[in-house]
């Protein structure tokens, strides 16, 4: 079984464990990614179960509305009653990397509004110790500079990801070679930097449930 059957069998495990939770008052948090993109295609075949979903990006936006979903703003939608999203990285703690498609902050602002964060991964995901994905670190970019050089006096290895430009209109800085052993408070000193918007560690805030696709099956986890 390759990746993308592994991630597609995620999906697929994330649509039956809300689906119970849907009515047509329920407002579902989409986030951004390969993985998420699945989901997408799955929840299009309940749309008539829930009221509408809220939305991370503007690639999951549009890709739920060619899918016919309603796709709220925010600030007007009420609560989300059910958040799903992927991770580049996630512990047993349920403690996340996310960010490798630039959308961490908005990832991060729709997490802290949902009442239930269901984040689905294949088992290539899954971590002893944070940190071998580089760390996404989302900045105003007149700050790069500043952000970098305070990144490396906590011992880590910047690099501007070219090119990217996110959906804020910010820039990323990948951080590589980072020792991850404090998940939270790590996540709050990066934070506290001038310049910094947000940065892709979810440990403040992780995952209520995490779902891990493997060869074996479907396992979910909850935090330890």
């Amino acid at each position: 079984m390759d990746q993308n059957e592994l991630k597609q069998l995620a999906a697929n495990a994330a649509i039956d464990y809300i689906k119970p939770k849907l009515d047509n008052k329920t407002i579902v948090g989409v986030g951004t990614g390969s993985t998420t993109n699945l989901f997408i295609d799955q929840l299009a075949e309940l749309k008539g179960w829930f009221a509408a979903a809220v939305s991370s990006s503007d690639a999951s936006t549009e890709r739920l509305r060619a899918h016919g979903i309603d796709v709220l703003d925010l600030n007007s939608a009420g609560p989300v009653a059910v958040y799903v999203d992927g991770a580049d990285e996630s512990n047993q703690h349920l403690q996340l990397i996310k960010g490798g498609g630039a959308a961490l902050t908005r990832e991060k602002i729709v997490a802290a509004v949902a009442e239930e964060f269901v984040c689905i991964v294949d088992d290539s995901k899954m971590v002893d110790l944070l940190g071998a994905f580089p760390l996404p670190v989302e900045v105003i970019p007149m700050a790069r500079s500043h952000v970098a050089r305070e990144l490396v006096k906590l011992g880590g290895d910047p690099v501007y990801r070219e090119g990217v430009v996110t959906d804020n209109g910010n820039e990323i800085i990948d951080v590589h070679n980072l020792e991850i052993l404090n998940p939270p408070e790590l996540e709050s000193r990066i934070n506290q930097i001038v310049g910094v918007v947000c940065n892709g560690l979810f440990a403040n805030r992780g995952a209520d449930v995490l779902v891990v696709a493997s060869a074996d099956g479907v396992k979910t986890l909850l935090p330890e």
